[in-house]
């Protein structure tokens, strides 16, 4: 339930602090008084436009601020917190707007900032502020929807059916643009397949271009290459001197040292070995000389390959013959698939035929609990509405089946008469304001007992009524507030009466401005007010005793 409200520095409000409690709260007030401001403050909470102009003292930021007691538990709200990563406590929610003079504004979940949609999101699992513009929901598909579902407890349902026609969503999204791809690819065939006939024709391997450049850069400096070769055998093994003859004159030197050599350091054992190895190596680049012949054929064969290579990735905006490989490995995959593709869009098409078999499984668990509900719910309205002074009413609710769609396969439709000789009609085009606002509370008190949520405001929900119909009003309000809290704004004392708190709104007037204030009424305070609300401007003791009647009633 809303436990406190605390509005600073919002229009005519400088600070008003309220504590609000279970079951049946009233606020009344002269027209005027401020009532609408208290209703625009609270409005922020659940994401209203933030105006700089509803901030009166330029030197300070507007504050509103909302404590919720939970001690109820409300599973929704903690899954909503917990899955957005806000803090969760067991006991209380706090909501807070805070409005800079310039406009900008900052929002609060109990004491943590977050963006205005969270704050909004948690505000709309806590309290329902319906003000009168907000009757003509009433006569929209979604609303009523909502109202049978809730009704039907089809939240469960519901689940499982997003969570399958998303499913199908999904598998005709696959099969679309895979028919939309074979088709393009059929469009492409002829040519995709003379593109790989090219490629195919070349037959070009991993890292071949890479060597064939090597090669052909050989092949151009093969003069100055076989010069190098011809020095470095020369300088190891062929010139006069050479590495080879220099060390067998030192191993020579170095068998009539042996006396002196230490034995440890094997000197001509490692002079051996390095003969050995230079030797090696000069054969080595000995053959690799002798093997480097110029073949002008070759060299023209390459530049031809080559010339070819760089023609097609030039063809196909590639870099180099690794990626022609890599397009012609595409190409194959995509023609292998074009004729498979009989197969894979039967395989797609099942995959769609039984995702649309489930999505419409639940969907007509949904539709037959919403039928069977329309006929409970149309009796049940008709029932809790003709005693506010529709005597006439014929309610049916109409459920028929069409396509399936992210609510189901339903369209609702909520048909009244309110007349004996007139035809059932939707309800927007035949209720009246006060006949949808009655109609409207109707359905609040019907759906209290199943919807979590702590706290409910009507903002003059009556107007327009009196007399006996307002006193059945008041007296439905008082029966929802037996399951959650309800705050009304009213103008009529047959509904005041029947409040377990009373609040008034009034205007003051200090030296240089007007304040709205806001209290609670004691039990005398509020005999008077009602006398007020019944005897207009003259309050005698007439109206006085009527008051404490109609207060004694309730």
């Amino acid at each position: 339930m809303l436990e406190s409200l605390h509005i600073s520095n919002y229009a005519l409000i400088d600070a008003i602090d309220i504590d609000f409690h279970s079951g049946f709260n009233v606020i009344t007030g002269e027209t005027g008084a401020g009532k609408s401001i208290m209703l625009g403050a609270l409005s922020l909470l659940l994401g209203a436009r933030a105006d700089s102009r509803v901030v009166t003292d330029p030197s300070s930021k507007s504050v509103i601020e909302a404590v919720f007691r939970l001690k109820d538990g409300y599973p929704a709200l903690k899954e909503y917190c917990l899955g957005a990563d806000l803090e969760w406590d067991e006991e209380h929610c706090i909501l807070r707007r805070e409005v800079a003079p310039a406009g900008r504004s900052r929002a609060f979940v109990n004491d943590s900032p977050v963006p205005l949609s969270k704050l909004q999101a948690v505000a709309m699992r806590l309290i329902d502020i319906h003000s009168q513009h907000q009757n003509q929901l009433l006569s929209t598909p979604e609303f009523q929807l909502t109202v049978l579902d809730t009704l039907a407890d089809n939240a469960g349902r519901l689940q499982e059916y997003s969570r399958r026609y998303n499913a199908l969503r999904e598998a005709v999204k696959r099969l679309k643009a895979k028919r939309m791809q074979i088709e393009k690819s059929k469009e492409d065939e002829e040519y995709t397949r003379f593109q790989l006939e090219q490629l195919e024709e070349l037959n070009l391997q991993p890292g071949e271009q890479a060597e064939l450049e090597r090669e052909r850069d050989i092949l151009n400096n093969l003069t100055s290459l076989k010069a190098e070769l011809s020095r470095a055998v020369n300088s190891l093994s062929l010139g006069v001197p050479n590495v080879i003859e220099l060390i067998d004159t030192a191993a020579e030197a170095c068998d009539s040292l042996s006396d002196i050599l230490p034995t440890s350091d094997n000197i001509p054992s490692r002079l051996e070995s390095s003969r050995i190895e230079l030797s090696d190596i000069a054969s080595t680049l000995e053959g690799l000389n002798e093997n480097l012949n110029a073949d002008p054929s070759r060299l023209v064969e390459i530049e031809e390959r080559l010339n070819t290579i760089y023609s097609l990735c030039h063809r196909h905006r590639l870099n180099d013959g690794d990626e022609l490989i890599t397009l012609r490995e595409n190409l194959e995959t995509r023609l292998a698939d074009l004729d498979s593709s009989d197969d894979l869009l039967a395989s797609l098409e099942r995959d769609a035929r039984r995702a649309k078999a489930l999505a419409r499984e639940t969907a007509l668990e949904i539709s037959e609990a919403r039928k069977a509900e329309a006929v409970r719910f149309g009796e049940k309205l008709r029932e809790v509405a003709m005693p506010l002074g529709m005597k006439n009413l014929r309610v049916e609710i109409k459920v028929d089946q069409g396509d399936m769609t992210s609510t189901g396969i339903d369209t609702v439709e909520f048909m009244v008469a309110f007349n004996k000789n007139q035809p059932l009609m939707p309800i927007g085009a035949t209720a009246s304001g006060g006949e949808i606002s009655r109609l409207m509370l109707s359905v609040k008190s019907i759906i209290a007992s199943r919807i979590q949520l702590p706290s409910i405001i009507f903002d003059e929900i009556d107007t327009g009524v009196s007399g006996d119909v307002a006193d059945r009003m008041g007296s439905m309000m008082r029966d929802i507030s037996k399951s959650i809290q309800v705050t009304t704004i009213t103008h009529l004392p047959q509904v005041a009466a029947k409040g377990d708190s009373h609040y008034k709104v009034y205007k003051e007037d200090d030296e240089t401005s007007t304040h709205t204030r806001i209290s609670q009424l004691t039990p005398a305070e509020r005999v008077d007010a009602i006398a007020v609300m019944l005897g207009g401007s003259t309050v005698d003791r007439h109206a006085v005793a009527a008051a404490k009647s109609l207060l004694k009633g309730n």
